[in-house]
Formats: structure tokens, sequence, C-alpha cells
């Protein structure tokens, strides 16, 4: 199962980002993996979040900016801009569709 719970995590780390981002504030890569680790989506790794930033903020649904490090290098910090809000909110509703979906064909409770 640890396969597909890590496939799961991969596909839904745009969602997860924007709204850790939205709920918490702006915050830094590391921060971010280890918020992720946190909530239980310990299979993402900096290789697969970085990129996934990068993308997001092309996309101009993050914003991003460099701060002084507290004792070493500075580091780039991530925000959540007015598109990617909106983006947010979009996602959200595809997600609550796609599981109310594969709930009913699973069988599962609705939730």
């Amino acid at each position: 199962m640890v396969a597909a719970e890590a496939a799961w995590s991969r596909a839904l780390l745009q969602l997860c980002l924007l709204g850790i981002l939205e709920g918490e504030g702006a915050s830094y890569g590391y921060a971010l993996l280890n918020r992720l680790s946190e909530a239980g989506l310990d299979t993402i790794k900096p290789a697969t979040l970085y990129p996934a930033l990068t993308r997001l903020a092309e996309e101009g649904a993050v914003e991003v900016r460099w701060a002084a490090g507290q004792s070493g290098p500075g580091r780039k910090y991530y925000s959540i801009t007015d598109e990617g809000r909106d983006r947010l909110l979009e996602l959200r509703r595809s997600w609550r569709e796609f599981t109310t979906t594969v709930t009913e064909l699973t069988g599962g409770p609705q939730v």
C-alpha cells in the first residue's frame, strides 16, 4: 500500500501545499516538507517538493521571496497569491467530487 500512498501524495501535492500556505502563511521548503511529514505525507521528498513549488510559482499560484536565514544562508519563502487561492478553491472542489466518486465505486461510507 505504501506505493499507492506515495503516488496519491505526489498527485495531491499542489493541493496540499496551497492549503498549507493559505492556512499557515508563508513558509520555506524545509518547513513545508516537515509539515507534510507531520501530517502523514512522509513519502514526499525534496526532489518532488521543490519542482512542485517551482511549478506553482511559474503558474502564479505562489510568490517567492528571499529572506535572510537566522544563522545561515538566506531562504526562499513561498506565499499563496490571489491566483493561488482561486486555484485552491478549484482543487478542493475537484477533490470532493473525486473522493465522492471513488467512495461510491468502492462501496465505502460517505464522509
